[in-house]
């Protein structure tokens, strides 16, 4: 866990330094029609730190990996991602990740490792987990991480879309 933990601030910390670099119209190019631009990919990213924040601290103190999802393009529109400053998107994200690093690094082996059979990440997860398999919370952490490069992925190739 440790390398990976390392990975993810590192990923953070080197996205962060090269999203601060494109230009507020940069950011609010859409790379086709209907696609996210990359400030309103960063605030779906937010917006993911957000709901997986609570499911990281939740399932150090429940016996599932049971939660809710939420409607991602919805949380984008509402939030109007679009119409606020490119630098203060940037820096949220940031923050709020080194901060779930921090939370990763701190749950207690024993939780990370529990397997749950009852869980919601055939729904939730970026990369599912089948229903009727076992899931851990280091399996949630470590594919928040995936999804979050998949997007960063996308920005870098200007191609940001939905999940």
């Amino acid at each position: 866990m440790e390398e990976f933990l390392k990975d993810f601030r590192r990923t953070v910390e080197e996205a962060s330094a090269r999203l601060l670099s494109m230009t507020e119209s940069e950011s609010e190019a859409r790379p086709a029609p209907g696609a996210w631009s990359a400030k309103e990919t960063i605030g779906h990213l937010i917006d993911s730190a957000a709901n997986n924040h609570q499911r990281f601290v939740r399932a150090q103190f429940k016996e599932d990996l049971a939660f809710p999802g939420y409607e991602q393009d919805e949380w984008v529109a509402a939030q109007k991602y679009q119409q606020e400053p490119w630098p203060l998107i940037v820096n949220l994200w940031r923050a709020y990740n080194l901060h779930l690093a921090h939370v990763a690094a701190n749950v207690p082996e024993e939780k990370l490792k529990l397997p749950r059979r009852e869980h919601t990440l055939n729904s939730i997860a970026f990369n599912l987990v089948p229903e009727t398999e076992p899931a851990t919370l280091e399996y949630l952490i470590r594919d928040y991480l995936a999804h979050l490069k998949h997007h960063l992925g996308q920005i870098t190739a200007g191609e940001s879309e939905g999940r």
